[in-house]
This record gives structure tokens, C-alpha cells and sequence, in this order.
């Protein structure tokens, strides 16, 4: 339902000609938007485009070179993220930034914890408005549960929290859905929506498409750093919406295959880790791409983990190309033949200290620092090829990867795999938090790879990606295999029933 216009009321936060530059580097140019109360406004863009950038202004991180912050119709200036929340301003990032030796209530309520008489921190006060936070949320997360060891979901779930605890008027969700399943993302609107009924201005980012058109008003569009076009969600078709996002037309976001898959290569018989997944089989096939479908927590992950050696299993067997691999040694996982491209690239995946180009070799240290000394022109060299191949946007490759945007650092942990020219290459969730256009050159390069003769293990929370790019697809529940399904017969209904607990044993 269109939302009534207030035209006559200021926006309760606006950006008017905001520019922002980083030495050399425009991130922003001549940038305005306008979040109005009870509206949900998407901006989009590809990596790169300033929407990071427009985060931190708008959350006090940064303070504009040019142009000027409006709150409630006044200009501003907001002297940190600190000041910005108590303004009512709170962004939830797309990284979940917490303490994990502390509760899940002691990280909702960092820094304003509820008081007692003589200045004591009111625990019980903060466990109970934590609870019914969670209970608005719909999860079932126990607030004086220690927040290490929570899955990626159940972490965004809490900046979420902090935002509501804090009752926000103005609301930034910077990729709060992308280690979200589409349920859980369901429920994440019914919460926007209720949010901006109440009042509230909400400024959602996403890569998705889809979520952008069941959730939002309006979109502003950036490229470059500057303004392309601000429009109704329901006035712009979603052809249009990408051309203005690259400047470009995407013909094809997942590319036509047409190679015949090739013998056995990956075995896994009878994995089990006990309360984690029990009695997982299946093989992939060279040149094959294999999707492993499921809710968040079904225990796909945790599957990858357990084949890659990272964690210990109580039962079953993995083979590649008919070598059976022994348990919990990665390394040798690596010699055989297997590279994983991890779910969290930036806990899992980089050294976010390290320049871009050793991150680029740390999986084949042996090849570029023979007799245990590093040669940098054999790294620099083996970071330039996957570089120009996965069009890698940095400054430098003796840049830390911690500058680089998130769908770059990405292409880098890829990148990094790739060059052990493995036989099996797991990847999971390969295109969360990159844009569009990066989702065509990522799906490009995996269908490259398969026709080549890779076998691809692909997990993915996006229906439409693991309906677009399997050959076969495997769905997940409660750590079982509940269906197998032809790619070409697979539907979202039918991964979706099998997801739920409802398919045909595998």
C-alpha cells in the first residue's frame, strides 16, 4: 500500500549535497537523500557506489567535507556515533560487531545499561527487555546466553535488537539479511514494516532485488559516489533499476551451461557429528555444480566444515578422486584436491591486516616462500592473475584487505582458493553481500570453472541463485538430507517444503 505523502512535513533525516572525499578518493559527490517518518527507503548501488560511505555520515562515523545533515528540518552535525544514537539514529551494520565473552543481553545493551539505585547495572531489568525484544522478533535466543558461538543469523538478530532497545527513530539496515534465510528475512520485514507504522524512518540496503521491491517505498540510486535518480519502488521496473545501478544492461544474471558432468570426484558416505547433522551421503561430479539448500541452522555450514576438516565428525567417510581423507586435517583436505571458501570472509577467510596480495597467497605459502622465505614477486604475481580475473577493484595489492569493500574481499578469499587449483571447491555463500554486478561475474566464473571440469559444492541461502546455478540441488532440515531434486525440476515450493521438514528422504 502506497504510503500517504508528506510533503508538508520534514524529512526526519536528510542528506542535502553531501560530499565526502578520502585523500585522492571522492566517495561521495553532491549526495541527497530524505528518510521520512512511517516510509522504508532502499539504496542502491553497486559496491563502491558510496552506500557505505552515506552509513557512516548519516551514523556520525564520518562528518561530510561539503553539504549538509538535516534532523527533524534543522541542520546538524553529528560529532559521533555515540551522539547520532542518542539522537535517535541507529545503524545496524551488515557485520555483527559484539563482545563475545559477554551475554546476549549484556551485547544488546552495551553501553546504556538500565540502572539501579547507587549506579549498579540493573541486570534483571536488561534480561527482561531483552526477552521481549526477542519475543517482537519472533526468535527464540537466550539473553543470558554468551554470544560466542552464536551462528551468523542469531548475531545480526542482536544488532537488530540494540536498535530497538534504543527505540530509534531513524533506522539504517546496511545487509541485515544476508546470512538471513528467506523466512528469517520474512520476519525481519514484518518488523520493518511495524517500525516504520509506528513512526520511524527506515533506511534499507540489499543486494537483493526481491527484497528491495516486497519491502520498500522508494529507492535513491548511487554510482560513483553521486546521485543517479530517487524513485517510487512501484514507478521503476527492475531492468531499469540495474541499468541505473551499473550503467549498464545485465542480460543474464546466472549463465547457460551446456557440459555433461564427468566421473565421481567428491564421495561423502554416512557424515555425522553428533546434535550437529547425522547421516549425510552424496557425491558431486566433475564439471557438476551441486547446491546444499536449507534454512539458516538446518547444518549446511557445518556439513562444508566437516568435510574440509576444520571440524572433527563421529561418523563417516569423505573421498576425492578415490583417496579417502582422515579426519580434522585440513592440510591434507588442501593436498587432496578440496578448497572452502568460508560463509564469513572476514572472520574466516582474510587476515584483514595483511596486505590484499598475501592474503591472495596464504593457501599456497609453500609455492611463493620456497626454503620458508616469502618471494614477493611470485605472490604479487599469483594476486595479480586472480586479480584481473575476478576484475578485483583496490587501490593497491600492498593494501590491507581491510579496505576493500565487502563483495572485493570476497573475490580475494576466492581468489585465494582458487590459486590451489583444487579438484573440489566448496563454496558457501559466494555472493552474500556483493551487488548485482559482481553476482553475474562471481556466477560466471563458478560456470567457467564447472565446464572446465571443477566440481562446485555450492551453498546458498538464495533460492533463486541455488535454482539458477545447480545441477542437482540437496536440501537440508535439522541436520538431515531431506530431498534431493533434478536442477531442472527444482522449484522454490518444492526446496522450500523439503527445507521445512516436509521432503522425501534423500
Amino acid at each position: 500500500m502506497e504510503p500517504p505523502e508528506r510533503s508538508s512535513e520534514p524529512p526526519l533525516l536528510e542528506l542535502r549535497d553531501v560530499t565526502k572525499s578520502f585523500q585522492a578518493v571522492r566517495a561521495l559527490r553532491g549526495v541527497s537523500l530524505a528518510l521520512r517518518a512511517g516510509e522504508v527507503h532502499a539504496l542502491a548501488g553497486e559496491n563502491g557506489a558510496g552506500k557505505s560511505t552515506v552509513v557512516r555520515v548519516i551514523g556520525g562515523e564520518h562528518q561530510p567535507d561539503t553539504g549538509e545533515v538535516r534532523l527533524d528540518g534543522h541542520a546538524t552535525k553529528f560529532s559521533s556515533p555515540r551522539d547520532a544514537q542518542q539522537r535517535g539514529v541507529a545503524v545496524i551494520h551488515q557485520e555483527p560487531i559484539q563482545f563475545p565473552d559477554l551475554s546476549v543481553a549484556e551485547n544488546v545493551f552495551m553501553g546504556r545499561q538500565p540502572l539501579r539505585p547507587g549506579r549498579r547495572i540493573d541486570r534483571r531489568a536488561m534480561h527482561r527487555r531483552t526477552a521481549e525484544v526477542f519475543d517482537r522478533l519472533g526468535v527464540p535466543i537466550d539473553p543470558a546466553g554468551q554470544t560466542k558461538g552464536l551462528s551468523i543469523a542469531d548475531q545480526q538478530i542482536i544488532e537488530i535488537a540494540k536498535a530497538l532497545v534504543s527505540d530509534a527513530r531513524v533506522i539504517v539496515m546496511d545487509e541485515p539479511t544476508a546470512a538471513l534465510s528467506s523466512v528469517e528475512a520474512e520476519r525481519l520485514f514484518r518488523v520493518a514494516r511495524g517500525l516504520a507504522a509506528e513512526g520511524a524512518a527506515l533506511l534499507f540496503i540489499s543486494h537483493r532485488l526481491d527484497e528491495m521491491y516486497a519491502l520498500c517505498d522508494r529507492v535513491t540510486v548511487l554510482r560513483d559516489g553521486a546521485h543517479v535518480d530517487t524513485a517510487r519502488m512501484d514507478s521503476i521496473d527492475r531492468d531499469s533499476l540495474v541499468r541505473r545501478m551499473v550503467g549498464r544492461s545485465v542480460e543474464q544474471l546466472f549463465p547457460d551451461r551446456g557440459n555433461e558432468a564427468g566421473q565421481e570426484v567428491l564421495a561423502v558416505d554416512g557424515l555425522t557429528r553428533t546434535g550437529v547433522y547425522s547421516d549425510i551421503s552424496f557425491t558431486v561430479r566433475r564439471g557438476e555444480i551441486v547446491a546444499l539448500a536449507g534454512l539458516v541452522g538446518s547444518g549446511r555450514s557445518e556439513v562444508a566444515r566437516g568435510i574440509f576438516g576444520v571440524d572433527r565428525r563421529d561418523a563417516g567417510t569423505v573421498t576425492v578422486d578415490g583417496r579417502r581423507l582422515g579426519e580434522g586435517d585440513p592440510k591434507k583436505a588442501i593436498d587432496a584436491g578440496l578448497a572452502l571458501v568460508p560463509e564469513d570472509r572476514r572472520e574466516q577467510g582474510l587476515v584483514l591486516e595483511l596486505p590484499i596480495e598475501r592474503n591472495a597467497a596464504l593457501a599456497r605459502l609453500r609455492q611463493v616462500s620456497p626454503a620458508g622465505l616469502t618471494r614477493r614477486a611470485r605472490e604479487r604475481r599469483l594476486a595479480r592473475h586472480w586479480g584481473d580475473r575476478l576484475s578485483l577493484k583496490c587501490g593497491s595489492l600492498s593494501d590491507p584487505a581491510a579496505t576493500l569493500s565487502g563483495g572485493n574481499q570476497q573475490k580475494v578469499v576466492l581468489g585465494k582458493w582458487l590459486a590451489t587449483e583444487p579438484s573440489v571447491l566448496i563454496v558457501d555463500e559466494p555472493t552474500r553481500g556483493i551487488d548485482i554486478g559482481a553476482k553475474v561475474e562471481v556466477h560466471r566464473l563458478l560456470s567457467d570453472l564447472a565446464e572446465d571440469g571443477l566440481a562446485i559444492l555450492l551453498i546458498s541461502s538464495e533460492l533463486p541463485e541455488v535454482l539458477g546455478m545447480a545441477d542437482r540441488v540437496l536440501v537440508m532440515h535439522e541436520g538431515r538430507l531431506t530431498a534431493e531434486l533434478a536442477g531442472a525440476e527444482a522449484t522454490e515450493e518444492s526446496v522450500m517444503y523439503a527445507a521445512t521438514g516436509n521432503g522425501a528422504a534423500a
